[in-house]
């Protein structure tokens, strides 16, 4: 098991020096959901690259800043970047957000993601809650990382996701009208997207939404105690759903139409938490 606090001490410190307020509710954000960072009243932002040992991110869609920001009486902790397996960094550089905010003092944390959608019924666009994830593809790397020997710790810690979040996401849904899908998210570790015959298989397994991203994050965060929601923004049809080509360009471009709904959708759910 790999001791994070002190792997990452020097970046941890640096950060605790440089916070201008202590933040409740973590945010991090999906690909193309980024520029939810610049509608809310941000104190701080801090380079990722300016902190030692952190990550570089290099993929469109994810800048490396990280924000202190107040949205309403909330404080908040907003990570504009994202650190994904398949660009060659290991678990435990992947999780490093979440014990950022973790050791910043966050209790909650909202996971967000662009996702392909498996379920038949979902289109681009539409965004999903998150009510169950899938680790099969990364079992090995979550018991290495964490340490979890038994299967009644690791069942204890798929109490997935936090009551309390789902509900303030469901209401804040329904205040702004905003259509909401439910589903159970799973992980691949890419880079390349998924394969026809292995979208066929998850949707067979219950599969509803796949991407390469959130659910070490969460499984991270409930092994840390905090409260955990996760939203998919459905970005393009998996493969073999829909013969148009799979592309990072048709993520983006999907994000950007749908980024008032999800800004609108995460705001309300802040005020209500």
């Amino acid at each position: 098991m790999v001791n994070l606090t002190e792997k990452y001490r020097p970046l941890l410190e640096q950060i605790k020096s440089e916070a201008p307020l202590k933040p409740k509710i973590a945010l991090i954000l999906g690909s193309g959901l980024g520029d939810f960072a610049e509608k809310v009243n941000t104190l701080k932002s801090i380079p990722t690259d300016s902190l030692p040992s952190y990550p570089k991110s290099t993929v469109e869609g994810h800048k490396g800043y990280i924000h202190f920001s107040k949205y309403t009486d909330k404080e908040l902790l907003i990570f504009q970047g994202r650190i994904h397996i398949y660009e060659g960094y290991p678990l435990s550089d992947c999780v490093l957000p979440v014990l950022i905010a973790k050791e910043l003092g966050c209790e909650v944390v909202i996971l967000t993601n662009a996702a392909g959608g498996v379920n038949p019924n979902f289109s681009p666009g539409d965004l999903m809650l998150i009510l169950d994830v899938n680790s099969i593809n990364i079992k090995k790397e979550i018991t290495n990382l964490l340490g979890l020997a038994t299967i009644e710790e690791r069942n204890k810690l798929l109490d997935f996701p936090s009551s309390q979040i789902t509900g303030a996401i469901r209401e804040a849904a329904l205040s702004e009208k905003i259509p909401l899908k439910e589903g159970t998210y799973i992980l691949t570790k890419g880079p390349s997207y998924e394969s026809a015959a292995e979208i066929k298989m998850y949707s067979n397994f219950g599969i509803d939404a796949v991407g390469m991203s959130t659910v070490h994050e969460a499984i991270f965060a409930m092994k840390l105690g905090m409260k955990v929601g996760a939203i998919s923004l459905i970005t393009n049809y998996a493969a073999g759903i829909s013969s148009q080509k799979l592309s990072h360009q048709e993520v983006i471009e999907t994000a950007e139409k749908s980024k008032s709904m999800f800004e609108r959708l995460i705001k309300k759910t802040i005020s209500i938490l």
